[in-house]
């Protein structure tokens, strides 16, 4: 039986891959200025642990994460495992 596929956003936090809508780099002034506006909502998820910025992750419930990670990072990290979910597909097995 397979779990649910995590992506992990930096030092130990986890976000459900079936939940991401979209991850987009923080660099640009709309997005800083998204991430300035949401500071006090219950949508912004800081999962940076006091570090910069680097990356923001929509999830389809609304919520935005913040991460330290690059966004290329994060695609490397999510496409390692979607091929390891595969890899176990073809194998048959549970990962165990």
């Amino acid at each position: 039986m397979k779990g649910p596929s995590v992506l992990p956003v930096g030092f130990q936090n986890f976000v459900m891959t079936d939940q991401v809508v979209a991850v987009v780099s923080s660099d640009s002034a709309p997005m800083r200025r998204l991430v300035q506006s949401l500071r006090n909502s219950e949508r912004l998820v800081d999962a940076t642990q006091g570090r910069r910025t680097r990356c923001l992750v929509f999830m389809s419930s609304g919520h935005i994460v913040l991460s330290a990670l690059s966004q290329e990072a994060l695609l490397r990290r999510l496409s390692d495992s979607a091929e390891k979910l595969e890899e176990m597909d073809r194998v048959g097995g549970d990962g165990e």
